[in-house]
């Protein structure tokens, strides 16, 4: 009788390896927003196995600890159902995906405390501002270069000097501190300098604003275009709340809505405690003030019940002559922001 052994051939599918590695991934964090194989590749050459994965962890949470929890257990379970040899798996992480909404970022320390675990981010993000330090350091390399190359040639070759450098000498020469040109050409460079001055000193990303972290050495922002569109969806789906525009500056957030029906007070409270909600969720280092400006469209009349109960205490009739109406423009500021 032949052996099982020699029976036969079992060959186990690339395809196959594949789709092991990526379910292997999923498995190696179970909990909600955990690993997710986003890429995969295998190769197999006789008994053994090469697996590479791109994958995108759920944040926030340890890389290092979690790359090598999942490189673990996807090398076990592969070579648990292949029987093949897998002596590695490659992971590459290629996304961070946060948590769902039932997992909150904040801790609850961080709520009792706001600046608990980002006492050390920046209030304002600096600007590396590469594109003047390029121009700069390329300006300076050319000049420098080109007059390094021509004193070379001078003292090596026992060449004549440049052109360009004898005619600029024989120009400035002839020209004094008083010369017009000489005048503008020092204003122009003063501007230049004090620019780079005011470049160095000046933080600039003045559309960003940092945002709370509760990893440790994680600096985020957010776009101050993106508060802006989050702040006029909330306001905006506020009840009787029509046309919706919010101006989000550095330390100041401004609101104006337009009313087209409903009572003004309760749309008022219901914009203010909107807007608050959407700012408190991005979680900006600093919070800005709010100011909710709540105007009356031409469009709008006041509550049917409102002018009923007016009629009714001052025992007068709609169109006796007596205006109940409200002003046509009507600011009202959120409490503590200007008025």
């Amino acid at each position: 009788m032949t052996a099982a052994a020699r029976r036969g051939t079992i060959t186990v599918s690339e395809r196959a390896v594949r789709r092991i590695a990526e379910r292997a991934t999923t498995e190696a964090l179970p909990a909600p927003g955990g690993a997710r194989a986003a890429q995969a590749a295998a190769s197999v050459r006789g008994r053994r196995a090469k697996v590479s994965l791109g994958v995108t962890l759920p944040y926030p949470a340890p890389l290092a600890d979690t790359v090598r929890d999942v490189q673990r257990h996807v090398v076990e379970r592969t070579r648990e159902l292949t029987g093949l040899e897998v002596p590695t798996a490659r992971v590459n992480v290629v996304a961070l995906a946060p948590p769902p909404p039932s997992q909150p970022l904040v801790s609850p320390a961080q709520e009792a405390d706001p600046d608990v675990g980002d006492s050390r981010s920046p209030r304002r993000w600096w600007s590396r501002r590469r594109i003047p330090v390029a121009v700069l350091a390329s300006v300076a390399a050319l000049g420098c270069g080109a007059l390094a190359l021509d004193l070379v040639r001078v003292h090596t070759a026992h060449r004549a000097a440049a052109t360009w450098r004898t005619s600029a000498v024989h120009w400035l020469a002839g020209h004094g501190p008083g010369d017009p040109a000489v005048v503008v050409a020092g204003g122009l460079t003063a501007l230049v300098g004090i620019w780079m001055v005011v470049l160095a000193l000046t933080p600039g990303r003045r559309h960003q604003s940092t945002v709370r972290t509760e990893a440790g050495h994680v600096d985020a922002a957010v776009d101050r275009s993106a508060v802006q569109s989050l702040v006029r969806d909330a306001v905006g789906d506020v009840e009787g709340i029509g046309a919706v525009r919010v101006r989000v500056r550095r330390r100041r957030v401004t609101v104006r809505a337009g009313l087209a029906f409903g009572d003004r007070a309760d749309a008022y409270t219901a914009a203010t405690a909107a807007a608050r909600t959407a700012l408190t969720a991005c979680r900006l280092r600093r919070g800005p003030r709010l100011r909710v400006v709540v105007a009356p469209e031409p469009v709008w009349q006041p509550p049917a019940t409102t002018a009923a109960s007016t009629a009714d205490a001052t025992g007068a009739a709609p169109g006796d002559g007596h205006d109940r109406s409200a002003p046509a423009s009507t600011l009202v500021s959120a409490p503590g922001g200007d008025r």
